[in-house]
C-alpha cells in the first residue's frame, strides 16, 4: 500500500499512470524518486504491472505528473475514463492494456526469431575454421549487421535515453559491447586485413602475436544481441497477463436484468441500472447488483463473495450483493448501490490497490547493475589508455578494451532469470503448480505464515451430511429415507446434500415449500416435516430431551440441525456441514515443516471455523472468523504489520484483494477465475498438499536463480582482469561468455528433477 511520506499532507487525490519504456527495477526505483521529489506527491512505480500509483495534492497537476515522468526519458498515460458497454463491464482499460502488451510481446517473439535465424550461421562460421569459404566474412557481416542494428535495436533505445539521463543499466553494457564489437569488426573488415578474401579466423588466447586488424567480433555482437532478447521476451510472456484479475473480478457480474418498469419487465444492461430500480432475479440468476429484497423469499449462494458455506435466508427487507446467485424462489430487488460503489467493484478497486501497492520484483542483477555498468566502462576506458601508456599499438589497445566490454556483457545475467524460470515452472506445471513469474520467488524464502481461506480451500466447497440422530425406537436408515424424499424436491443447497445421501430418494407427493423454514411433503403414507425446529414446533412435534441434546452438540460444533417430523412427531436430528478435504491435515502437517504457522480466515461463523480447525490440525488461536470479504486483505496487511511475511491461500472471489496482498499468494485451481488471476501461484489439482510442494518448488527455483546469478558474476569478475591484461582476446572472450550461459542453463535444467512429496 502506499503510504504518504513525511512532510506532506494526506494527499486529496490518487491516480494510476501507465508507465512505458521500463526495463528493468532501477527504471521503476528513478521514476519513483523523480516523482516523489514533488512537492505533495507520494508515488509507488510497479515494475512488475508497469503502473505508478500517485497520491498528490496542493497545485500539483496530473499534467505535472505525466511531464516529471517524460523528463525521465519515459512514458505516461492516465487511465481512460470507463465507457459503459452494453455487456455491462466498467471500463475499457484492462481489456486494451491486455491487447497492449499481447501485441508488444508478439513482436518481441518475432525480432527473437528473426535474430536467431540470422545469428546462428554467424556463430557457426566464427567457430569452426574448417566451414570458412573463401569471403565467408563477408556473408557474416550482412547477417549480422540487421542483428545488431535491427534486433538490438530496444537495447540502443534504452541505453541511448538512459545516457541522456545520466544514468546507466545493463542495456547500457549491451548495446556499448555490441556496438564495439560490431563497429571494430567494420574497421577490420574495410580498413583492416580482415577483408581479404581467402581470411581465416583462429582461436588466440592472447594479443601477442596476432594481427589485431585481421580480428572480427560479429559472432559476439550477434550472439550476445540474441541471448539478451531471448531472457527479455521470457521476461515479457510471463508479465502478459498483468491486470486480468481485474477482469476477471468484473466479469463476474450479470451482464444483464429484467427490470420492472411501468408495470413491465425490461431486459436492459446492467450498466444502465439506476438507484431506485427494481429488477426481478428467478432461481439460478445471479443478482445484478447490491439491493434490497422488496419481495420474495429465496436462499441464496453467496459463497463465492462471502466464504459462507451455507446459502443465506433472504425476505422483504434484506440487504443482497451483486454477483450472488439466487438458489431458491422469485425475488424482486430494489438497487441501493451501482457502479463503482457496489461490493463487487470495491474489491476490484482492492485488489488493484494490493497489486499497485506490492513492491516490484527486485532482481539481483538490475540492483547490482547500478554499480557494474560503470565499473565496467571505466574499467574498459582505464584498459584503452593504460594500454596507449605503455606503448602498445592503437589496435592491441583497443582489442583489450573491447574484449573487456564483451567479457563483461551480461549475457549469463540476462538468461539467469528467465531460464530457471521457464524450467521451474515447465516442472511445476507437470505437477499441477502453475507459478506466474519472478517476481512471485523473491519471498518464498522468508515466508513464516500461511493463511488459509476455508471454503473450498480447507473444506470441499459442499455441503454433506455427517451425521444422524433419531429417537428411541426409530430406524435411522428410515429416517434418513423419509428425509430424503421430502427434500430431493427442494432446491436447497442443504436439502441436496441430504437428498444425496440416499441413492434412489422415494416419490412424494403435496410436496410444499416453506419459505425460510423447510419442506413438507407425504411419502409413502407418512406425513413428513423437515427444516427448523420452529416449522415442527409450529405442528407442535417438540424435540424430545435426546434430539434437543443432538441439535445443541450440532450447533455447537458449527454444523447445521435440520429437524425431521412424521405422523405428529419429532423423530430425528440430521447434521450437515462443509467437511474438510480428506487431504488437508496431512497438508496443514507438511507446511508446519517448513517452517510455516498455519491460520485459519473464513467469513464464516467462529464455531464452524474452530470446528475445521480442529479436525486439520490448526491452533484454535490461530483462526480468525467472521471476515468481511473488504476485511480480509486488512488481515494480511495486519499480519504483515506484525512482522511476518505471509502467504495466502483460497479460491474465492472474496480471497482475490488478500491473494494480491499477500507476500505469496496460491489460488486453488478448482476455485474462481478472479483468484487464479490474482494469485502468484495456482494449485491446478485444488489439493492442499500441492501448496506445500509449491513452496518447495518455488524455493528451489530461487536458488537456483541466486546460484546462477552468483556463478555469473563471478565469472566476470574472475574473466575482468584477464582481459584488462591482454590475456583474453574479444574472440575468446566470446566464446566464454557463450559458455558461462551454457553453465547457467546447464544449472537451470536440475530443476527438471524436482519431485513432489509423496
Amino acid at each position: 500500500m502506499t503510504t504518504a511520506t513525511p512532510g506532506i499532507e494526506p494527499a486529496a487525490q490518487r491516480i494510476e499512470l501507465a508507465i512505458g519504456g521500463m526495463t528493468c527495477a532501477s527504471c521503476a526505483a528513478r521514476i519513483e524518486k523523480k516523482l516523489n521529489r514533488l512537492e505533495g506527491v507520494s508515488a509507488t512505480v510497479n515494475f512488475a504491472t508497469e503502473k505508478a500509483s500517485v497520491d498528490y495534492a496542493g497545485d500539483v497537476a496530473v499534467a505535472d505528473l505525466i511531464a516529471t515522468v517524460e523528463k525521465a526519458g519515459y512514458t505516461a498515460e492516465p487511465p481512460p475514463p470507463p465507457a459503459p458497454a452494453a455487456d455491462g463491464a466498467e471500463g475499457a482499460e484492462v481489456p486494451s492494456t491486455e491487447d497492449a502488451r499481447d501485441e508488444e510481446t508478439s513482436r518481441l517473439r518475432q525480432r527473437l526469431l528473426v535474430t536467431v535465424a540470422l545469428s546462428i550461421p554467424v556463430i557457426l562460421l566464427a567457430m569452426v575454421p574448417a566451414w570458412q569459404f573463401r569471403n565467408w566474412q563477408w556473408l557474416s557481416l550482412t547477417l549480422a549487421a540487421p542483428v545488431v542494428v535491427w534486433g538490438g535495436w530496444p537495447f540502443h533505445r534504452a541505453a541511448w535515453t538512459n545516457a541522456r539521463h545520466g544514468a546507466a543499466t545493463m542495456d547500457t553494457l549491451v548495446s556499448v559491447g555490441t556496438l564495439a564489437a560490431f563497429g571494430w569488426s567494420l574497421w577490420a573488415l574495410f580498413f583492416g586485413d580482415a577483408g581479404m578474401p581467402g581470411m581465416r579466423h583462429g582461436f588466440d588466447f592472447s594479443l601477442s602475436g596476432q594481427n589485431a586488424s585481421q580480428a572480427l567480433y560479429l559472432e559476439t555482437a550477434a550472439g550476445v544481441t540474441a541471448f539478451i532478447l531471448l531472457g527479455r521476451y521470457l521476461e515479457a510472456r510471463a508479465k502478459r497477463r498483468a491486470g486480468s484479475a481485474l477482469r476477471a473480478l468484473l466479469e463476474l457480474g450479470a451482464k444483464d436484468v429484467a427490470v420492472l418498469r411501468g408495470g413491465r419487465e425490461q431486459r436492459i444492461p446492467v450498466s444502465r441500472l439506476v438507484i431506485g430500480d427494481r429488477f426481478v432475479v428467478r432461481p439460478g440468476e445471479k443478482i445484478a447488483t447490491d439491493g434490497e429484497v422488496v419481495e420474495g423469499s429465496s436462499a441464496v449462494d453467496a459463497s463465492m463473495l462471502t466464504g459462507e458455506s451455507v446459502p443465506v435466508e433472504v425476505g422483504p427487507g434484506d440487504a443482497v450483493t451483486g454477483a450472488t446467485v439466487n438458489s431458491g424462489g422469485r425475488l424482486v430487488v430494489e438497487a441501493t448501490r451501482v457502479g463503482a460503489d457496489t461490493q463487487l467493484a470495491r474489491m476490484a478497486a482492492l485488489v488493484e490497490q494490493a497489486q499497485t501497492g506490492k513492491a516490484a520484483a527486485q532482481r539481483l542483477a538490475d540492483r547490482i547493475s547500478a554499480v557494474f555498468v560503470p565499473v565496467v566502462l571505466l574499467i574498459a576506458l582505464g584498459t584503452l589508455l593504460t594500454w596507449l601508456a605503455i606503448g602498445h599499438g592503437a589496435t592491441d589497445a583497443f582489442t583489450a578494451a573491447v574484449a573487456v566490454l564483451i567479457i563483461a556483457c551480461p549475457c549469463a545475467l540476462g538468461l539467469a532469470t528467465p531460464t530457471a524460470l521457464m524450467v521451474g515452472t515447465g516442472r511445476g506445471a507437470q505437477l499441477g503448480i502453475l507459478i506466474r513469474g519472478p517476481e512471485v520467488l523473491e519471498n518464498t524464502r522468508r515466508v513464516d505464515t500461511v493463511v488459509l481461506d476455508k471454503t473450498g480451500t480447507v473444506t470441499t466447497g459442499r455441503m454433506a451430511l455427517v451425521g444422524v440422530h433419531v429417537a428411541d425406537g426409530v430406524d435411522k436408515d428410515e429416517a434418513l429415507r423419509l428425509a430424503a424424499a421430502v427434500e430431493h424436491a427442494s432446491e436447497h443447497p442443504i436439502a441436496a446434500a441430504i437428498a444425496a445421501a440416499v441413492d434412489e430418494p422415494a416419490p412424494v407427493a403435496d410436496f410444499a415449500n416453506i419459505p425460510g423454514l423447510g419442506v413438507q411433503g407425504v411419502v409413502d403414507g407418512h406425513a413428513v416435516i423437515a427444516g427448523r425446529e420452529r416449522l415442527l414446533a409450529d405442528r407442535a412435534m417438540h424435540l424430545p430431551a435426546s434430539l434437543a441434546e443432538a441439535k445443541r452438540a450440532a450447533e455447537a460444533d458449527g454444523r447445521t440441525a435440520v429437524l425431521v417430523g412424521w405422523d405428529g412427531a419429532a423423530r430425528a436430528v440430521l447434521e450437515v456441514a462443509d467437511r474438510p478435504k480428506p487431504t488437508s491435515a496431512e497438508a496443514i502437517a507438511r507446511l508446519r515443516t517448513l517452517g510455516l504457522t498455519p491460520v485459519l480466515l473464513t467469513g464464516d461463523n467462529a464455531a464452524v471455523a474452530r470446528s475445521v480447525a480442529a479436525e486439520v490440525g490448526i491452533d484454535a488461536d490461530r483462526v480468525i472468523a467472521e471476515v468481511l470479504p473488504e476485511d480480509k486483505a486488512g488481515v494480511v496487511a495486519k499480519l504483515q504489520s506484525e512482522g511476518r511475511v505471509v502467504a495466502m491461500v483460497g479460491d474465492g472471489v472474496n480471497d482475490a484483494a488478500a491473494l494480491a496482498q499477500a507476500d505469496l499468494g496460491l489460488a486453488m485451481g478448482t476455485g474462481t477465475d478472479a483468484a487464479i488471476e490474482a494469485a502468484d501461484l495456482t494449485l491446478v489439482r485444488g489439493d492442499l498438499r500441492s501448496a506445500a510442494d509449491a513452496i518447495r518448488l518455488s524455493r528451489r527455483t530461487l536458488g537456483t536463480i541466486k546460484g546462477n546469478l552468483f556463478w555469473a558474476f563471478g565469472y566476470n569478475v574472475a574473466a575482468l582482469p584477464l582481459a584488462a591484461l591482454g590475456l583474453l582476446n574479444p574472440m575468446i572472450a566470446g566464446a566464454a561468455m557463450a559458455f558461462s550461459s551454457v553453465f547457467v542453463v546447464t544449472n537451470s535444467l536440475r530443476l527438471r528433477r524436482f519431485q513432489a512429496e509423496a
